[in-house]
């Protein structure tokens, strides 16, 4: 019925960000916090990989395309084909402006 799961127990690396009972025994929700580690965690994320590719030329694309001409039936027609090979990734590209991450158990906005 559902997505697949793993049945074992994962590490999630934010505190759970349930309800917590305060001095005065009003329940405040507070933002997770990074448990353990020796890296600070952020709810942030300040880059990500691009989609990208570079070609022989140096061109920047999405995606690469070559026209052939194909002979059929005594008609030349022009098809284009795309290029898979001899692509450099562009790699990590810093955001302009920093995401929350996914994963990140806050709630944004409540109704």
């Amino acid at each position: 019925m559902g997505g697949s799961s793993s049945k074992g127990r994962t590490f999630w690396p934010f505190g759970s960000g349930a309800v917590s009972d305060s001095a005065n025994g009003v329940g405040e929700q507070s933002l997770a916090r990074y448990k353990g580690g020796r890296l600070g965690a952020t709810p942030f994320v300040f880059s990500r990989r691009s989609s990208m590719y570079y070609d022989e030329d140096g061109d920047l694309a999405h995606e690469f395309y070559e026209e052939t001409f194909v002979t059929k039936n005594g008609r030349k027609k022009a098809k284009l084909k795309r290029i898979h090979k001899n692509l450099i990734p562009q790699g990590m590209v810093k955001l302009d402006h920093p995401r929350i991450h996914v994963d990140f158990p806050v709630v944004l906005c409540e109704v």
